[in-house]
């Protein structure tokens, strides 16, 4: 027997490798830890034999004996019987071939039995690179062992090891199966698990944890090992924001409740019950009266959270009196009183009202006067805050763009009058002429509005070819029922059509008509879909400023709800970037478009409009109806059911 063959006689993995990397010889433990018959294995480069893992970790390992001649040491991974890595201390040294004098690398595994330790070093300082901790199980005496990793988690397990019953009973109840399925993981490795863990100090936490089994040493004994991450913070950090985020929208739809209420309201009781009863709830205030101006004095409402014997030393106020509530409306500019001493500075002679000596305590005030753009404000809200709360600036922004609006309301109908004498010019921007053809499509329009004797109104809808030989289709609702809306709706629609002929796309023309009437400042706001149509396909690019879904209706008299994505509505909010969604339209099908008057009123929820206004739509189609009758159907069953707001209906059906 040569020196070689004694080199390779031993009972673990070795292998004879030329200085350049190319196995010369092997046992079969090392050809079994490369998973190849030893035959396969002569003449190839040892590095690559190995896992992609350990690629380049093996042919180092080479390369710092054949390079240096020392003595190379490593832990190495290969793949073992049953699915378990096995991690060997591996030594790589010169030797002489006796047969041709040539210098061999021998690569051999170590026996580490009474040092197992030495093998767990790489994956100790691997998880903690990776800022995890590292636990070991071990099912001979179900015992747990902290390896370390990041210092954080090192109150995981107070003691370095623990019997597994400990562990567990420190697992969240309902994620203990979860846990014992860490303990048994597949060939490979488990996936992430989740698990809420109580330690002793620092109350519940959210770990993710990851498990595989690895044979320690060339027939040593096997092991699970985990790596854990604390998900504590992060998980905190998502339930802020899901909450913040809930909270915000519940706030964005009160505002919009409140706005929608202000512009519906159609006397000034509505207008006192509107603003009485949502005014304090939306801006957190204690309390909340509203002031309005009659022949030069105040009259005062208030809600339950100011006395009425406080609103009634206001009452018959003239508006000349130098009092904080009669300045804010003569001047138009909000006011806000933290303490006695801003009020005495500024109001000296108003020190006799009754909330004066709460002023600074648990009392603070807020003005607003209900103005309107180039006109004297009509009267002025006030609420009242504990102590200590100031108004952000949104909030004094938003409660602003309210009293606005509520100006706006107020001055409607004080003023209420048809004008009648403009209604007939501005029919024709209402309601445009469709084109008479359009190659592929049938289009049907359809409007009513909300007011006896005034055939105008807030709603519009339009159709127009475009540069590119599609069809722009847009649906919209401005603000308010009055000829003031039908103007704001006329500015709204042509500079859409005006865009569109240079900008296509729905997303875009959304996007420059509202920093259009953001930068006009304009005291109305619009929702609005709007489509590109190619009637050659039926390829159809939609976008929504805050306006009701789509309805798609099919000839076997089914329909689907078409929710596109967009943005707010048009005309409030600066630097809106839009969004499109493009989808197909099958030849035979139509799409609905319709403004909220027609899917919701008294006792009709939207979803529940959506889906009459659907079925009647699908039935339509499947009885073979063109697109005019489908419209007459679909705005027939609106006014049945005593709509109270303008109603628009567009049904655009491919042929």
């Amino acid at each position: 027997m040569d020196a070689s063959d004694e080199l390779l006689r031993s009972a673990d993995p070795a292998a004879l490798v030329t200085l350049d990397g190319v196995i010369n010889g092997l046992n079969a433990a090392m050809a079994t830890a490369l998973g190849r018959p030893a035959e396969q294995c002569l003449g190839r480069g040892f590095g690559d034999l190995w896992p992609a893992s350990q690629r380049m970790s093996a042919e180092s390992l080479v390369v710092a004996a054949a390079r240096t001649r020392t003595v190379a040491m490593r832990v190495l991974e290969f793949p073992g019987p049953g699915g378990a890595s096995v991690a060997c201390l591996i030594e790589a040294r010169q030797v002489k071939d006796p047969a041709g004098d040539e210098q061999l690398v021998w690569v051999h595994a170590l026996d580490a039995r009474n040092d197992l330790a030495s093998l767990l070093i790489p994956f100790r300082l691997a998880t903690e690179a990776a800022d995890l901790g590292l636990w070991m199980y071990s099912s001979y005496d179900h015992s747990m062992e902290w390896l370390g990793g990041a210092p954080a988690l090192a109150a995981l397990l107070p003691v370095p090891t623990t019997l597994l019953s400990s562990v567990i009973s420190a697992v969240h109840p309902d994620d203990r199966e979860a846990f014992r399925q860490l303990l048994r993981p597949p060939p490979d490795q488990s996936p992430w698990v989740s698990v809420r863990y109580l330690t002793q100090h620092e109350g519940w936490h959210q770990l993710a944890a990851q498990t595989r089994r690895i044979q320690l040493g060339y027939g040593g004994p096997e092991r699970i090992f985990g790596v854990v991450r604390d998900d504590t913070k992060q998980e905190k950090r998502k339930k802020k924001a899901r909450a913040a985020l809930t909270a915000e929208r519940q706030r964005a739809k009160d505002i919009a409740d409140f706005s929608s209420a202000l512009i519906t309201a159609a006397t000034e009781q509505e207008l006192r019950q509107v603003v009485l009863t949502r005014l304090a709830a939306t801006f957190g205030a204690s309390g909340a009266l509203l002031a309005l101006v009659d022949e030069g004095r105040l009259r005062v409402s208030t809600d339950a959270g100011i006395g009425m014997w406080e609103a009634e030393a206001l009452h018959g106020m003239p508006l000349d009196q130098p009092s904080a509530l009669p300045e804010a409306i003569r001047s138009g500019k909000p006011q806000f009183i933290p303490d006695q001493e801003e009020y005495i500075r500024r109001w000296p002679h108003g020190v006799l009202l009754p909330w004066f000596a709460r002023l600074g305590f648990d009392y603070t005030i807020s003005i607003t006067p209900l103005s309107e753009t180039g006109n004297q404000p009509l009267g002025a809200w006030q609420m009242t805050y504990r102590s200590g709360h100031r108004p952000s600036l949104e909030e004094q922004t938003l409660m602003g763009t309210l009293a606005d609006l509520a100006g706006q309301a107020l001055r409607r109908i004080r003023l209420q009058q048809a004008r009648v004498e403009l209604a007939t010019a501005l029919q024709k921007t209402m309601l445009p002429t469709l084109p008479a053809h359009l190659p592929g499509l049938e289009v049907a329009a359809r409007y009513r509005p909300s007011r006896d004797g005034l055939d105008i109104g807030g709603d519009w809808y339009d159709a127009f070819m475009m540069p590119d030989g599609a069809i722009g289709i847009e649906i919209g609702d401005a603000q308010g029922h009055d000829v003031d809306a039908a103007a704001f709706m006329g500015q709204v629609r042509l500079s859409m059509r005006a865009i569109a002929a240079h900008e296509p796309d729905p997303a875009t023309v959304l996007t420059r008509t509202n920093e259009l009437l953001v930068t006009m400042d304009a005291a109305r706001f619009a929702s609005c879909t709007m489509l590109h149509l190619d009637p050659r396909d039926g390829r159809v690019t939609g976008a929504s400023a805050g306006h009701v879904p789509l309805l798609c209706a099919r000839e076997d008299g089914s329909h689907s709800v078409r929710e596109l994505p967009g943005g707010p509505v048009l005309g409030v909010v600066p630097d809106t970037e839009y969004r499109e969604e493009t989808f197909t339209l099958d030849e035979g099908s139509a799409l609905v478009m319709v403004t909220d008057g027609v899917v919701e009123g008294p006792g009709l929820t939207l979803e529940a409009g959506l889906e009459r206004a659907g079925t009647v739509a699908g039935a339509a189609l499947y009885d073979g109806l063109k697109a005019e009758e489908t419209a007459d159907r679909i705005l027939d069953a609106a006014v049945a059911v005593d709509h109270l707001d303008d109603v628009a209906v567009l049904v655009i059906q491919r042929t």
